[in-house]
Parts: structure tokens; sequence; C-alpha cells
């Protein structure tokens, strides 16, 4: 897959979504420990989220790094604007909650 065709499927998951998580694993199957804790806060403060499995995906995994410029995951975003990585998804999620 090219850098085009990985910035358009990010895109289009992000124009088709109003929060997305670009994470490792899934929601019933996190991969990572942050990972685990997004899934946890976002399910606490009842967002509904469109997850990605990066690691389902190599050209993925690396193309949203390349898209956001930031290299750890979770990534999140609201609107398709990049909120962060766990410590902005737990600001959020804690914003959303009260």
């Amino acid at each position: 897959m090219t850098e085009d065709k990985t910035f358009q499927r990010i895109r289009n998951e992000l124009k088709n979504h109003h929060v997305v998580l670009f994470m490792k694993g899934t929601p019933s199957k996190p991969r990572c420990g942050f990972s685990a804790d997004a899934v946890e806060r976002l399910k606490e403060a009842g967002i509904d989220y469109k997850s990605v499995d990066v690691l389902s995906d190599p050209v993925l995994y690396d193309g949203i790094r390349q898209y956001t410029n930031y290299m750890h995951f979770p990534q999140m975003f609201v609107n398709g604007r990049f909120i962060g990585s766990s410590d902005n998804i737990n600001k959020y999620a804690a914003k959303k909650k009260l």
C-alpha cells in the first residue's frame, strides 16, 4: 500500500467516525497496557468510538505514525483532529464523564 492509499484510508476513517482510536489490538483484546487503559477510560465515560488495530497491518502502523508525526499508541482523533495518546485520551474521557 502506498503512502497516498494509507493516508486516504486514515482520512476515510476520520471522516466517517466521530471518534477514532488507532490502537494495538482490539477493544476486546488490547495488545498493550496503554491501549487497554484507553479502552477502559472511553468505556467508563460512555464514549462511542471506532477502533482500528494497527498491529493487523504493518503499513497502517507506520502510516498513522507518519500521518501524526507521533510514534506512540494508542492515538485518538475527535472530529478528524488528533487528540493525542494516553494522557490526552484520559483527559478527554474525564471531561466527557462529568
